[in-house]
């Protein structure tokens, strides 16, 4: 009984754990990896990930909105919100 219960300790630990994971999503992920070069604001001369460009005052609540829902469903590619979110700050 107690190897079992040993057993199942890190079994439901590893679970919670990747319970956890999804919380993030990959694409989330992915636009707070992925970093551009903006020269404008208070960004210039500095590198900034996609997701702090998209949170950042320069892009309206419902414009991101829309770029993350695209982005998420798969309508918009990595590059195209690059493109898009660059020039909109810019």
């Amino acid at each position: 009984v107690t190897v079992k219960s040993s057993n199942k300790d890190p079994m439901t630990a590893a679970g919670e754990e990747s319970d956890d994971a999804p919380k993030e999503k990959p694409w989330e992920t992915t636009l707070k990896t992925t970093v551009v070069h903006v020269e404008a604001g208070e960004f210039r001369g500095h590198k900034v990930s996609l997701w702090d460009l998209l949170h950042s005052r320069y892009i309206p609540e419902e414009n991101r909105k829309e770029i993350l829902e695209l982005y998420e469903a798969g309508e918009l590619t990595l590059e195209q919100v690059k493109t898009i979110v660059t020039t909109i700050v810019t």
